[in-house]
């Protein structure tokens, strides 16, 4: 069973930056064979997509954080990455990383859809002071 662990979350000021980290283990496949994404969940919202990589190795990010955030994984350490620069109070959250979600190639373009039981971790949390 896959298990993911979060963390490198914390409060920074508006314009900082964090870099979240996700631990993979469980799984008997490297990452370069998944596809991967990251989440975040502000308080009283909806959880929404911030990133996703593809099993082929292409990364799509939410308009809301390109050209601030990159998504990067270390294959042969299991742990994915979320360098988070520019950071503004919007950003704030709880961050979750998420695998072995489904990729479509449709022509309005790529998309990832986590698998209905997740896997989930617990999340980090993030504060971005104004």
């Amino acid at each position: 069973q896959v298990q993911l662990v979060e963390s490198g979350g914390g409060l920074v000021q508006t314009g900082g930056s964090l870099r979240l980290s996700c631990q993979v283990s469980g799984s008997l496949f490297s990452l370069n064979a998944m596809a991967m994404a990251w989440y975040r969940q502000a308080p009283g919202k909806s959880r929404e997509q911030v990133a996703f990589f593809t099993s082929a190795g292409s990364v799509h990010y939410a308009d809301f954080v390109k050209g601030r955030f990159i998504f990067s994984r270390d294959n042969g350490k299991k742990m994915m990455y979320l360098q988070m620069n520019g950071l503004q109070p919007e950003d704030s959250g709880t961050y979750y990383c998420n695998v072995n979600g489904r990729v479509d190639y449709l022509s309005t373009g790529v998309t990832y859809t986590p698998q209905d039981l997740g896997p989930w971790g617990r999340g980090t949390q993030v504060a971005v002071s104004s």
